[in-house]
């Protein structure tokens, strides 16, 4: 089993990918990982995902993923000891939620993404990227690579 990687910069280009891989025939392998909902120095919050009747509705900090319907197992807000609030669903949210030593990047690991990207990536997730990954076998994993490439992902890798 190969790991698809695909960055997204607005939660609707991340519900875009998230259609396109169910489109195409893949379901409960898809996960999404995004910064969670943080206070300003204001008191307000500010969160990746506000409103909608998905993934996380409720979930802990308030923080949800509307639209990403089909996720919702494992989904939720999660605090990562040196990173702060985490929005998680899908298989890989069970990884991350066991990572409080190693961070995102050694939830990543767990998952087949090597040490070194898995910190590349939580840099990303810090900036407010949403990453959204999917495991494919070796036959299919270009194809869900050109699914998040179609759908407007960055830094799309197969690893």
């Amino acid at each position: 089993m190969k790991t698809i990687t695909g960055f997204f910069s607005s939660k609707e280009q991340a519900e875009r990918a998230i259609s396109e891989l169910r489109r195409i025939g893949y379901d409960k392998d898809i996960s999404l990982v995004a910064k969670g909902e943080e206070k300003r120095q204001d008191g307000s919050m500010t969160s990746n995902f506000t409103g909608g009747d998905g993934v996380g509705d409720g979930a802990a900090s308030g923080a949800t993923i509307g639209g990403l319907a089909g996720l919702a197992l494992g989904a939720g807000a999660l605090a990562i000891p040196g990173f702060g609030p985490l929005v998680a669903a899908g298989p890989i949210a069970a990884m991350l939620s066991g990572a409080a030593t190693g961070g995102i990047a050694g939830g990543l690991a767990d998952y087949g993404i090597p040490a070194e990207k898995g910190r590349e990536f939580e840099q990303r997730i810090r900036e407010g990227k949403m990453l959204v990954t999917v495991k494919a076998d070796d036959g299919t994993a270009e194809k869900a690579a050109q699914a998040l490439r179609t759908a407007g992902g960055d830094n799309v890798e197969i690893h």
